[in-house]
């Protein structure tokens, strides 16, 4: 059992272009919250790191956390990708700088706090992620 489940999206109009990223808190006491955000010019891959972030943000550490994401690039990046970079000085094989790397190295300290169990919930449907994709596209939609 977890202490809370996040469902997390980001969302962009162009890319880059104005974004929008959503977060939706379900805790296991029924304390639920929801919270959105953007930016003017931005890519969507910056938008879904930046839903986890804050939503990671709003947890005390220490905490048992569940979260889903629909974007590869996140689950990919947190589950596999990361111990690398940061053994490289968040420099990719190639020799290339991480993309994104202040939010990766951002995203790299909040997983240390917490116990992450990471959901890779692409092509699924559930009302948790719905909610976090209206939250990210209303947001993105402000911003433009």
């Amino acid at each position: 059992m977890h202490d809370l489940i996040a469902y997390t999206d980001g969302a962009c109009s162009g890319n880059p272009g104005p974004g929008g990223w959503g977060a939706v808190l379900k805790t296991a006491d029924g304390n639920d919250g929801e919270m959105s955000g953007g930016e003017a010019k931005t890519t969507n891959n910056r938008m879904e790191l930046t839903a986890v972030i804050e939503g990671l943000l709003l947890v005390p550490a220490g905490q048992s956390v569940q979260v889903y994401t629909t974007s590869d690039y996140l689950f990919q990046g947190a589950t596999k990708w990361i111990n690398g970079w940061r053994k490289r000085g968040w420099v990719k094989g190639d020799g290339k700088p991480v993309a994104n790397g202040d939010l990766w190295q951002a995203l790299d300290q909040l997983m240390r706090e917490y116990a992450i169990h990471w959901i890779n919930a692409k092509g699924t449907t559930h009302v948790g992620l719905d909610e976090a994709a209206i939250l990210a596209v209303t947001a993105s939609r402000r911003n433009g």
